[in-house]
Parts: structure tokens; sequence; C-alpha cells
């Protein structure tokens, strides 16, 4: 049984509707080349270490001095 022009736009509308639904291709999608900052900052990348190390240089200035 062939289609009748409604069933036909019916059907042009719901594929319309469901592509909308998936989203681009990814061919279509465009990729950053853009380079990604850090999530944290140098500063306190800086307070970690010294958080970190800081008591190992404490011990050894104690020792020597």
């Amino acid at each position: 049984m062939a289609q009748t022009p409604q069933q036909r736009a019916a059907n042009e509308r719901f594929a319309k509707s469901e592509s909308a639904k998936r989203g681009k291709p990814v061919t279509a999608v465009k990729k950053s080349t853009a380079v990604q900052k850090s999530p944290i900052s140098k500063g306190w990348i800086v307070v970690l270490a010294f958080v970190l190390c800081g008591g190992l240089i404490f011990e050894l200035i104690r020792l020597f001095f």
C-alpha cells in the first residue's frame, strides 16, 4: 500500500523532530583548538607544594642550624 500525501508529510515531520533530538552529526561539530587552562591556579599549586614539602624543609633547617 502506497503512502498518502498526509502520511508522507507526517513521516517527514516525525523524522525532522527525531533528528533534532539526536543533535548534530560529529562532522558538523567543530573541535576547539584552544589551549586548555589548568583547573588550579599557579598560586594554589605553590601553596599546595609548600604544605606538602614545607615540613621537610623546616626539619632540614632545624637539623643543620
